[in-house]
């Protein structure tokens, strides 16, 4: 007992030998202790490409730039380029150990590719995890992404953020459908109405990269017609993407491609749709499954392979406007990457912008448009009230409502549903003359004359005083502000006709569709819902409200919304009539009776020329507290053409109104300056911008400047 006593207290020394053969087992077994998570301390590098180069998601302008990190071991085989991971940022060059930074916050970024070697002498911090295996950041959408951050003086990370939809871990693990083979060519259904509507369906179906600007006829068929040329384009093999202003114009292209194509060939991709579905559809267009996709502006990233075909319906609608930083414009965007990757474009719509125009004008895009004869046999009847009618008409006196416009619209009840068009409120008038309706302009930079005062007349670009002005165009010297009063229509209109259901679409509630029974449709500009068979006729009532517009796209956007609303009255040979009640001597009146937006967007891109206005001339808005906008401006290193106006006090949101981009927070004092430069200088002016921003960034403690290239309102 004694001996067997001594035996066992002697340890694993005196252990049966079965059992030193178990502690043997388990020995060999062990793992080496393992590197903590997110430091990887003590832990083996990759043993090839160990340097990550990482885009941390930091939209700040003086952190624009990749950052190296140490690759671990265990991260290598998932730490491919384009995946989504975390690192650790912010530590100095005193939290070293082991010859690796420690410390910092975690911070989410995208591995950009993998190195031999760093180009930083320091130690590297490790990356602390890959968050997914999934690639999302292709090389193509990265060189887009920084084009256009470069293009809108903005961060790359800020642009990723609208570029990459937020991850969702459900719709990852689900595997995306087999891709489709290349279906049948469509035929050129209602595109053998254009001239050269077949010969472009012809070319996108051979793998050519036509690029063209589209004067849509007014009808339903615009949509169809979109469709084929997504459809010709996936005949070749490649891939089609189309933009759209909003969910009804999206659903729309989607069920015209469902009618043509079938299930499974497309994807929509809009903000409105739940996170899930969403990155589900975006993973199936990366993924390569789908190859087409129609989509609201959130779209306009798409990574669509073998890109064939970019195209943007309606490009003048505020919606294209990104409202996030940097605030691309999705006509922009689709113009970066039809040059990028060398595909077709395609820039649709029943009105033209200036935009448009220019590209035609350039040589870049081609028109293709109808003849004369085609549009005159689609288009409605358009009439005009003017203000000598007015004037004349007692019942516009006493209802608002002028008698031609009356008996339009009687007219059309007995044969289907009349649509009502009225300004929405906000709209505010600029200055005029009192005689020709000319907009009046300062004399020094052609900005517009604002009146804030009985006396005080002042530019709202340079801030100049303006004294003993005269119309340049009659030689009035009588101004005058139009006053809007369209607040009381559908009530005054269901007075007028008591025995007509009477139907309202606007900001609160958005009609899609209407049908084709006799009824009263009252919308504001944009939101008109679309009837059945068309409408019998449609009313543009106080078409100054929105002629009289402080800004530089008052007549365009004027026309645009007019013939949007136009487009959706039955032909003139059907009977249908447009009555706007406008002054019929005006540029947009005239394009409007004669259906002409071409010829309107070709002398406005002329008169814009000669005054040096955008689109000519590239502009950026610089606007803040008048204390940061001086300091900004002293410091900015500007190309030696550009030219500054003002800055000028902007108006000061009222608590508990909507705050619009680029305005000053409820109750601030702000000022913005407008800084122009000639063709060619937009990148100079852009990269000139965003190093002074950077700079204020980096020294910090300032307050805010916020900087926009190309804003879309400047009055």
């Amino acid at each position: 007992m004694s001996g067997e006593n001594g035996q066992a207290d002697g340890g694993a020394e005196g252990a049966p030998p079965e059992q030193l053969a178990l502690i043997r087992e388990s020995v060999r077994k062990a793992k080496a202790p393992r590197a903590k998570p997110r430091t990887w301390r003590g832990a083996a590098l990759a043993k090839e490409l160990p340097v990550a180069r990482v885009l941390v998601d930091k939209g700040v302008l003086h952190l624009d730039r990749y950052f190296d990190y140490a690759v671990p071991e265990e991260l290598d085989a998932d730490a491919q380029p384009g995946v989504r991971v975390r690192v650790r940022f912010g530590a100095g060059r005193h939290r070293v150990r082991d010859g690796r930074r420690e410390g910092g916050g975690l911070i989410d970024g995208f591995l950009v590719e993998r190195l031999a070697e760093s180009d930083y002498s320091g130690p590297l911090a490790a990356l602390a995890q890959v968050v997914s295996p999934e690639p999302v950041l292709g090389e193509e959408l990265l060189g887009l992404a920084r084009a256009v951050a470069d293009r809108y003086a903005g961060s790359l990370a800020d642009v990723l953020q609208l570029a990459v939809p937020p991850r969702n871990a459900r719709a990852e693990q689900r595997p995306s459908p087999a891709p489709l083979p290349p279906p049948p060519a469509p035929g050129p259904g209602s595109w053998a109405r254009y001239e050269q509507g077949p010969a472009f369906l012809d070319s996108l179906a051979s793998g050519g990269a036509p690029r063209a600007v589209w004067n849509a006829l007014p009808g339903p068929q615009w949509s169809d017609e979109l469709a084929r040329a997504m459809a010709a384009t996936l005949v070749s093999g490649r891939g089609a993407l189309a933009v759209l202003p909003d969910g009804r114009a999206v659903a729309r292209v989607d069920a015209a491609l469902t009618a043509l194509l079938g299930e499974g060939r497309h994807a929509v991709l809009t903000a409105d749709a739940g996170p899930e579905k969403r990155y589900a559809q975006w993973l199936a267009v990366r993924r390569g499954s789908v190859r087409a996709v129609v989509g609201t502006r959130a779209a306009m990233f798409a990574p669509v392979r073998d890109l064939g075909l970019v195209a943007v319906w309606d490009d003048g609608d505020d919606s294209h406007s990104e409202q996030h930083a940097p605030q691309p414009h999705a006509r922009e965007v689709l113009l970066l990457r039809a040059a990028q990757d060398g595909c077709g474009f395609l820039l649709g719509g029943w009105s033209c912008t200036v935009e448009a125009a220019q590209l035609v004008e350039s040589g870049w895009a081609g028109p293709l448009v109808a003849g004369r004869e085609r549009v005159r046999a689609v288009a409605p009847l358009v009439r005009t009230v003017g203000d000598g009618d007015l004037a004349r008409d007692e019942a516009a006196r006493a209802a608002r409502l002028p008698t031609l416009a009356w008996q339009a619209a009687r007219e059309g009840l007995r044969h289907g549903p009349v649509l009502v068009q009225v300004p929405r409120r906000g709209y505010v008038p600029r200055m005029a003359c009192a005689a020709c309706r000319a907009p009046a302009r300062c004399r020094h930079c052609a900005g517009p004359l604002e009146a804030r005062g009985s006396d005080d007349l002042r530019c709202g670009w340079c801030g100049r005083e303006e004294g003993g002005w005269h119309c340049p165009e009659c030689g009035g010297f009588r101004l005058r502000a139009q006053v809007i009063g369209a607040r009381r229509t559908a009530e005054e209109l269901g007075r007028a006709f008591p025995a007509v259901p009477v139907r309202t679409s606007g900001r609160e509630h958005v009609l899609d569709t209407v049908p084709g029974a006799p009824a009263l449709v009252v919308s504001t500009p944009g939101a008109e819902p679309v009837a059945e068979g068309g409408y019998a006729a449609a009313l543009l009532l106080d078409g100054w409200a929105m002629l009289g517009r402080p800004d530089l796209r008052a007549g365009e956007d004027a026309l645009r919304r007019w013939i949007g609303a136009a487009a959706l009255v039955r032909p003139q040979s059907a009977g249908g009539t447009v009555v706007v009640v406008a002054e019929p001597t005006l540029r947009p009146v005239q394009a409007l009776v004669r259906w002409d937006p071409v010829g309107h967007a070709l002398r406005e891109l002329a008169e814009r020329a000669e005054l040096g206005f955008p689109p000519v001339s590239r502009m950026a808005a610089v606007a803040g507290p008048p204390e940061a906008v001086a300091g900004f401006l002293r410091t900015v290193e500007l190309p030696g053409e550009a030219e500054v106006l003002g800055p000028v006090p902007l108006p000061v949101t009222a608590p508990g109104r909507p705050r619009r981009p680029g305005a000053p927070p409820p109750g601030e004092h702000w000022e913005r300056a407008l800084v122009r430069v000639p063709p060619g200088r937009g990148a100079a002016l852009a990269g000139a911008l965003k190093a002074a921003q950077a700079a204020r960034t980096a020294r910090g403690g300032g307050e805010a400047v916020w900087v926009r290239i190309d804003p879309p309102d400047i009055g």
